[in-house]
């Protein structure tokens, strides 16, 4: 059952679970109204635009009692199980209807709604809106959201919009480039870095799709000059909303940077090392290889390798995840050490090695047995190459000493 429009914030359009109301009478979800005021510092109310003369939030005890019992009520109802979808001359006059609605009408983000349940299911309806230039109508939609002034209702409407247009086939260069002429690009970027969490997954999904088509549509967003697609990638990340955005953020990026080296050099710029490098420590398995493998390919030049020697704790971040989290992560902190060591080996850098357990990893990774040998071969060469500066610390392991004497 769809809960009323009454009960659902008006920022994420999602059921409130501690509704609190604003001076100007409009009642929000606490922390997405908390975030528009005391993150965005936000002088207004995001549905009126109306300037707030202070920022009290009262909780609102009979929404939040109308919402339980709608809950109630919802969980005994019998699911109802939908008729298969099928496509007819109805169903294209119902999406041609709408989208006229939705191109001259003033309830746009109510009009998107009932087109994404009408086209959700049905992959022939899908293509039909792209035939009937639905993409142009919904880029035209995203578009008032980065004109001055815009009111809350341009947000929520691109951000349904974006809803949409995540549901279609983006299989083809037409396609995209469809999306790209539309203006839509800039529009995403806003909502990646100031929309709801549902809406900045469409956002991501929607890039995911182009960049999996070719390089040259990557090529082209990075190098669109009235966007920054790469600096609100990064933001998402630091943002740390959730797993599942963080895993699509690092998707992109890491598909961004394979392009060029231009594009690795827009991202160390952007303060990529610094902002991986810091998300590295909680990163689940999935991400902290993901983020690791990211590290990788920037420390492969010489300006990444110099980004992550500024960080302060670039090798123990790095070294903690050796053997800790996965045989692909042991690979890729095994190379980033390499890279860091071999072209870049400063003092500082060699003993922060030592202090923080790398050498003794390094050693370690010599006694197990399954470990690739481009792995071992490494480790190795990291020994041989600076045994003798790490033989100066008192922290310098017996084990390598013998190694050493051995290979000597």
């Amino acid at each position: 059952m769809e809960a009323p429009f009454l009960f659902q914030c008006p920022i994420s359009l999602e059921l409130m679970e501690d509704p609190v109301t604003i001076t100007t009478g409009v009642t929000y979800e606490r922390k997405n109204i908390e975030k528009w005021l005391f993150t965005y510092k936000k002088l207004t109310c995001p549905a009126t635009m109306q300037r707030l003369e202070s920022f009290d939030l009262t909780p609102n005890h009979t929404v939040k009692r109308l919402i339980s019992s709608f809950l109630e009520h919802a969980a005994d109802e019998e699911p109802v199980t939908s008729p298969p979808c099928s496509y007819d001359a109805v169903d294209h006059d119902k999406l041609v209807s709408l989208l006229k609605s939705i191109q001259t009408g003033p309830f746009k983000a109510s009009g998107l709604r009932k087109l994404k349940v009408l086209v959700e299911k049905n992959d022939e309806l899908q293509k039909d809106l792209i035939r009937s230039g639905g993409i142009e109508v919904l880029g035209c939609v995203m578009s008032h959201v980065v004109v001055e002034n815009s009111d809350f209702t341009a947000f929520r409407a691109c951000e349904e919009a974006l809803g949409v247009l995540s549901l279609l086939p983006l299989s083809d260069d037409a396609t995209v480039e469809l999306i790209l002429k539309s203006d839509s690009l800039k529009p995403m970027m806003v909502i990646i870095q100031r929309g709801s969490a549902e809406a900045r997954g469409h956002a991501m999904s929607i890039l995911m799709k182009i960049s999996k088509i070719s390089n040259e549509w990557i090529t082209k967003m990075v190098t669109d000059q009235d966007v920054d697609i790469v600096k609100s990638l990064l933001d998402l990340l630091s943002d740390e909303i959730s797993t599942k955005l963080s895993s699509s953020s690092l998707d992109v990026l890491l598909e961004i940077v394979a392009t060029s080296n231009k594009n690795r050099l827009k991202a160390i710029e952007a303060g990529a090392v610094c902002i991986l490098l810091e998300l590295l420590p909680d990163a689940s398995r999935h991400n902290c290889e993901k983020v690791l493998l990211l590290l990788k390919r920037l420390c492969e030049c010489a300006e990444g390798r110099s980004a992550f020697a500024d960080h302060g704790l670039g090798v123990a971040a790095v070294s903690k995840k050796i053997m800790r989290v996965s045989e692909m992560a042991t690979k890729l902190g095994v190379q980033i050490m390499w890279l860091m060591s071999s072209f870049h080996p400063r003092e500082k850098l060699l003993e922060e090695m030592m202090v923080f357990g790398t050498v003794r990893k390094l050693l370690a990774l010599l006694h197990i047995d399954g470990r690739s040998s481009s792995t071992n071969e490494k480790a190795i060469k990291m020994m041989k190459l600076h045994g003798a500066v790490w033989r100066q610390y008192h922290c310098f392991p017996s084990e390598l000493k013998d190694f050493l004497r051995l290979n000597h």
